[in-house]
């Protein structure tokens, strides 16, 4: 894989942790190092280890992993941004919350629902027989650096507009949780109907 296609992927792929970065930013006042560390360590590490798993699974998987990683990603968007949109909406004014995207099962989740696409980079790139350490390395530093800027962005936004940009992030959630279902079951339709 060359150097330029390398980047594209790991960009393509970055998008989803930087949408959610946005959001979380959003909500983290002020944004100190631990919780940027933390999301962009994690968003970055899991980015790196599904195109592993995904790469060392290889065919074995790959119908399963068509099947279902769509579901799991929309699934856990919905319920993150739903409880993001929730919160906001019921939240009194002026009442901190203790709800931090950086840490336990939001984190874990938010990581898991970004980086889903990339096991199925990895499936195909077992497929086309390339190594997968580099990329999966540069993979997870572009996830990490797009993080960053995303939770800088989105503390900015949270700052100047208060709760509706949590609104705002919560649907935004919600909207990259549906474009991962809609593009899968497109492609599903789109490949039966050429059957």
């Amino acid at each position: 894989m060359d150097a330029f296609s390398l980047i594209a992927v790991a960009v393509a792929l970055a998008m989803d942790a930087f949408a959610v970065a946005l959001a979380a930013g959003a909500i983290l006042h002020p944004l100190t190092f631990r919780p940027c560390f933390r999301l962009a360590f994690h968003f970055g590490l899991f980015q790196a280890m599904m195109p592993v798993i995904g790469w060392l699974a290889g065919l074995t998987v790959q119908s399963f992993v068509a099947a279902w990683s769509h579901w799991i990603a929309f699934g856990l968007l919905l319920a993150i941004g739903g409880r993001m949109i929730h919160e906001a909406l019921t939240a009194e004014e002026g009442v901190e919350r203790a709800n931090d995207p950086s840490r336990g099962l939001t984190m874990v989740a938010l990581s898991v629902a970004t980086s889903i696409d990339a096991l199925a980079v990895g499936l195909t790139l077992a497929m086309l027989d390339v190594v997968i350490w580099v990329p999966s390395l540069v993979i997870g530093l572009v996830a990490s650096t797009f993080t960053i800027i995303g939770l800088f962005l989105g503390t900015r936004a949270g700052r100047m507009w208060g709760r509706r940009v949590e609104v705002v992030g919560g649907a935004l959630l919600i909207g990259i949780g549906l474009k991962i279902l809609f593009t899968a079951l497109w492609a599903d339709r789109a490949v039966a109907g050429t059957l």
